[in-house]
């Protein structure tokens, strides 16, 4: 199997990410950017979802010369002007602190009736290669911020988006469930038929 270098440094995506490309019949050697100790972390100075997600694949295919896949994904709530947006994941200030993050959405969301909490998980990933060729795909799933964390699968928002057509958060769905609607999986799966040609 290819190696491949995932350009994050949360570990719960390798094995999410691992497992959609599985599933969408591309096994890769998947590892994280971590087992690469002389590659800097890459400051997400982007705009959009693509925009960062390039500068990422790019930095890493660069810094390790193995193909490199990055993402970058977010919560767009349509109360809050589509934030956090590329924000999301340091929405309250501390980088990946999903627990003040979650909050926060909550918090600024007490006051809006449940009618209008409509939001919509986005997910950029993108793939780079040493020579400095790159492809993207975006995935999307539409749906409501609840008004309560439920669930303890997933990471990030999962616990209070529930995708349209469910009644169940992210969290309290089942992995494979969760990839098969989930805008992370609609990214990948869209950018495993590039996968599939190294």
């Amino acid at each position: 199997m290819p190696k491949v270098v995932l350009a994050t440094r949360n570990t719960h995506k390798v094995p999410e990410i691992s497992r959609i490309l599985a599933s969408a019949g591309v096994p890769v050697s998947l590892v994280a950017v971590s087992e690469f100790p002389g590659v800097d972390d890459v400051e997400e100075t982007g705009l959009t979802f693509a925009e960062n997600a390039l500068l990422k694949a790019h930095a890493v295919a660069g810094a390790t010369g193995l193909p490199a896949l990055a993402d970058d994904s977010g919560l767009s709530v349509v109360a809050l002007g589509g934030m956090p947006g590329v924000f999301s994941a340091r929405w309250a200030g501390v980088h990946g602190d999903d627990g003040a993050n979650l909050r926060l959405v909550l918090a600024q969301l007490s006051t809006v009736p449940d009618s209008h909490r409509h939001a919509a998980f986005i997910c950029v990933a993108a793939l780079a290669l040493p020579d400095g060729s790159a492809w993207t795909s975006e995935g999307r799933v539409d749906g409501v911020v609840v008004r309560e964390p439920r669930g303890s699968n997933g990471f990030g928002y999962d616990p209070i988006f529930v995708a349209d057509g469910s009644t169940r958060t992210t969290a309290e769905l089942e992995p494979a469930e969760k990839d098969a609607i989930s805008h992370r999986g609609k990214a990948f799966r869209g950018i495993a038929t590039r996968l599939a040609t190294l």
